[in-house]
């Protein structure tokens, strides 16, 4: 992960806009009137969360991301504002030494071992005989072969060595293997031994689909423990993962929500039956980092816990975390106060639900989908599900149990940041009790509420998730590098792409067309080189590209795998990827005008005619586009 999209990750746009611009929440994006021009009719100014980027549709109709945004509004080039976001994020900073190069080649070559490590647990469970049990309880667990294979599950052969000796013929390292998490170094320091044995393997992926690490499950029931997950390591840090979120980020941007369970198949069954937006944090109490990782992909969080969770081994228990240890099982403690913490600095909707007495998800899902979609709906915020689980099965005439109930729900409530919530569940409880509020108010426990923890900074050491893109997002970035690639190779080529665009009826090439400032950097160079006649023009790019980029320089300029292009190949090929980026972005902006126009009419605002004109432009735009696709490369 480069600097910049680290950066990227843990800046959230909307938080960053918001200091200078007053959002309002449109369906799943934020408008405002654009800072950039004046404007204070309609709000053309439109931020979306999920790809981090951000639109004016109105007269200066400018975007981009975080960086283009501060850049903008600052008037600071890439490298003042990479310092200040670096500083916003709690990234430290750091030139490309061989030491870092090194270190990046490491991990990619952990990742590739992990993967590796995959296919050899799947080989030993659908393969061999000593596999049968382990493939016999997932199957009795009502998986599917597809479901088998798409997450990765696999069986660990009961042996002390088999993996170790299989990846050593492969050219692996003991150090790699120990680095990766497979082996377990000896007590007497002689050597390493096979970490999983006679368990069912789970692979687990960070967010952006690469392998982390696994989770395995005993088949012997003499075996301890119960679950035994990859050891601490570069690459599996349990409390900046969440199991299952690689396949579901799409569906939970698409429902706008999450619902959280605790383990691996009360995520697996139900995705298998539909129910696509589960993940699991394996079996530990949520953590900040794993609910900013949620956060970039919605605000309404459903914890689904245990009927013991929820009830009273959870919160009668003082209210705190119970971390449990990496590789043991014991129950998660529910912290109904640490989840309001979160939902404050969040500004999420954190709800909790209650499952049937002694079922899990995947039981519920089996025997009646149905019923999981009503518990999934029944869940309620933090403070009313306390409230409810206190009360339940109590006798709330007795003087003893409302003070014992409020004297757990007031603190809870004085943590709520708003005051008409605050003041709802005050009602609530008093309704619920049978008291008069002003008792509430009178005690001290409700009373002041206490000072709030500053939020503490990330620091660099903290390995962040890798940046994650919707596929429409994941494809415009791609062709913006390949148009860099492109155009790296022969800048002159710029002349005859410009040609043909006019001969279109298209506008010529302009870096600000690129949405990434990296991207927007590099291509600003190239423009810069062809109006200079001192330096040879990649010459002069090389020279004026900042350090931070360097890496990316590197990788756009490698020898086509394919082998190097013709003139005539290369030139085709660059006025068709410029052509395509333009149609994919053009048609996006055009939907979202649509979007736009269609919340302004909801909400009875007022549309200007520079609106309508905008997008008629894109309209016409569009149609000039899909022209130049279908007509071959060719200059009069």
């Amino acid at each position: 992960m480069t600097v910049v999209d680290e950066i990227k990750d843990r800046v959230d746009i909307v938080d960053l806009v918001s200091d200078t611009v007053n959002l309002r929440r449109a369906g799943k994006n934020y408008t405002g009137f654009c800072p950039f021009h004046t404007n204070t009719r309609t709000p053309a100014f439109v931020v979306f969360p999920d790809s981090g980027t951000w639109r004016c549709f109105g007269e200066c109709n400018e975007g981009g991301d975080i960086f283009k945004f501060v850049m903008k509004k600052e008037g600071w080039d890439f490298r003042e504002t990479l310092q200040y976001l670096a500083q916003r994020a709690g990234v430290e900073l750091e030139p490309m030494t061989p030491e870092k190069k090194e270190r990046d080649e490491t991990l990619d070559r952990l990742h590739e071992l992990l993967e590796e490590a995959v296919i050899f647990y799947r080989h030993y469970l659908l393969n061999d005989p000593g596999g049968k049990q382990a493939l016999d309880y997932l199957t009795k667990r009502g998986l599917t072969q597809d479901t088998i294979t798409s997450f990765g599950l696999g069986y660990a052969p009961n042996s002390w060595d088999i993996t170790l000796n299989h990846f050593l013929s492969k050219g692996y390292t003991p150090e790699d293997l120990l680095n990766a998490g497979l082996v377990t170094e000896r007590r007497e320091g002689d050597g390493v031994y096979d970490r999983f044995r006679n368990r069912v393997m789970f692979a687990i992926r960070n967010a952006s689909g690469r392998m982390a690490g696994f989770g395995a499950r005993v088949l012997d029931p003499e075996d301890v423990p119960k679950y035994l997950n990859s050891p601490q390591t570069a690459l599996f840090d349990k409390s900046r993962l969440l199991y299952g979120l690689d396949q579901a980020r799409k569906s939970i941007r698409a429902l706008d929500q999450v619902v959280i369970v605790e383990g691996y198949m009360d995520v697996i069954v139900p995705h298998q039956a539909g129910f696509t937006n589960l993940v699991s944090p394996m079996g530990t109490a949520l953590t900040e980092p794993q609910l900013q990782m949620l956060k970039r992909y919605t605000r309404r969080i459903v914890l689904a816990l245990d009927s013991d969770a929820a009830g009273e081994k959870g919160t009668l228990r003082g209210l705190e975390i119970a971390r449990q240890a990496m590789d043991h099982s014991e129950e998660v403690v529910f912290d109904p106060r640490g989840l309001i913490r979160h939902e404050a600095r969040l500004q999420a909707d954190l709800r909790v639900t209650t499952l049937p007495e002694g079922l899990d998800p995947d039981e519920i899902v089996l025997e009646d989908p149905e019923a999981w979609q009503r518990i999934v709906d029944s869940a309620q915020p933090v403070v009313i599900h306390v409230m409810d689980t206190l009360a339940a099965n109590q006798d709330v005439d007795d003087p003893k149990v409302k003070s014992q109930i409020a004297e757990q729900v007031l603190p809870l409530i004085a943590d709520v940041p708003n005051r008409v919530e605050r003041e709802s569940y005050r009602q609530r409880l008093a309704r619920l009790l049978h008291v008069d509020e002003r008792a509430f108010l009178a005690d001290p426990s409700g009373a002041k509420r206490p000072a709030r923890r500053k939020r503490r900074v990330e620091t660099a050491e903290q390995e962040a998730p890798a940046v994650v893109m919707d596929g429409k997002k994941q494809r415009l970035f791609m062709e913006e590098r390949r148009l860099l690639r492109l155009l790296l190779r022969n800048p002159e080529e710029l002349y005859n792409l410009d040609r043909f665009l006019q001969q279109s009826g298209l506008s010529r090439f302009s870096y600000e067309e690129f949405e990434h400032a990296e991207h927007q950097l590099i291509a600003k160079s190239v423009q810069a080189s062809l109006e200079q006649d001192v330096e040879d023009p990649q010459v002069f790019i090389s020279e004026n590209i900042p350090e931070t980029l360097e890496e990316l320089m590197k990788e756009l300029q490698a020898p086509p795998q394919m082998g190097e292009p013709t003139d005539l190949q290369l030139r085709e090929d660059l006025i068709r990827t410029m052509l395509y980026l333009r149609q994919i972005r053009v048609k996006e902006q055009f939907d979202q005008l649509f979007n736009l126009q269609r919340d302004l009419q909801e909400n009875e605002e007022t549309q200007t005619d520079s609106f309508h004109k905008t997008v008629l432009q894109y309209a016409e735009i569009l149609r000039l586009l899909n022209l130049a696709l279908g007509k071959p490369v060719q200059f009069n």
